[in-house]
């Protein structure tokens, strides 16, 4: 008889890894990737494929589109969704454009502001080189989806609704998001019984 296939728990980054990868970060452009990543949950793809016009700042905004991109960046969604994000996280986008962007010609937000083609779309290969230099510098052996599963944990032990997370993440299903994300650990259960009065109120004596 087959054994069933028990599903893998997504890998988490704690706040303190999250502050090294970003204080490792060279440059606004890199670090705000990664805040992006974090404070938004987006996939790579679609970090990638982010447009000027899909930031909107007094509203504290992003709204990830499927688009065809030059670097073959992909939303994996068919879906537009529009997601909040931090005050935080537009200051550093503001202080991107203003220090390194400068009057750079492009509708692209993560651009090759170093490397060539200059001022065209940042790759996955350019992300992937990053991370790995990150890695040595950090000592985390992270992957940029880690992000992800860090912002989607966060949402559902704070109890945002799972539908909202859901629709954050742009995932199809439900299914997907609770077969996904919807893992507690063991303190995760003793701090949602403890929350609850579950070992302050006992009607038995044992």
């Amino acid at each position: 008889m087959k054994l069933p296939v028990t599903a893998r728990i997504p890998r988490l980054l704690a706040p303190d890894e999250v502050q090294s990868i970003l204080d490792s970060c060279g440059h606004l452009r890199d670090r705000l990737l990664f805040a992006l990543l974090h404070d938004a949950g987006i996939r790579v793809g679609e970090a990638l494929g982010l447009r000027h016009e899909d930031i909107a700042v007094a509203e504290r905004e992003i709204t990830v589109r499927r688009r065809d991109n030059s670097n073959g960046a992909r939303a994996k969604s068919p879906h537009s969704r529009t997601v909040p994000v931090t005050a935080e996280l537009i200051r550093l986008y503001a202080d991107y454009l203003d220090v390194e962007y400068g009057d750079l010609d492009s509708d692209y937000v993560f651009v090759n502001l170093w490397g060539r083609p200059h001022g065209e779309a940042m790759t996955y290969a350019a992300v992937h080189d990053l991370v790995r230099r990150l890695r040595r510098q950090t000592g985390i052996g992270f992957d940029p989806h880690w992000f992800r599963h860090t912002y989607a944990t966060r949402m559902l032990r704070e109890n945002v609704p799972v539908e909202v997370v859901s629709k954050l993440l742009g995932h199809a299903s439900l299914t997907t998001t609770v077969k996904t994300y919807a893992h507690i650990t063991s303190d995760d259960a003793r701090r949602a019984l403890a929350d609850a009065g579950w070992f302050a109120t006992r009607t038995v004596t044992i």
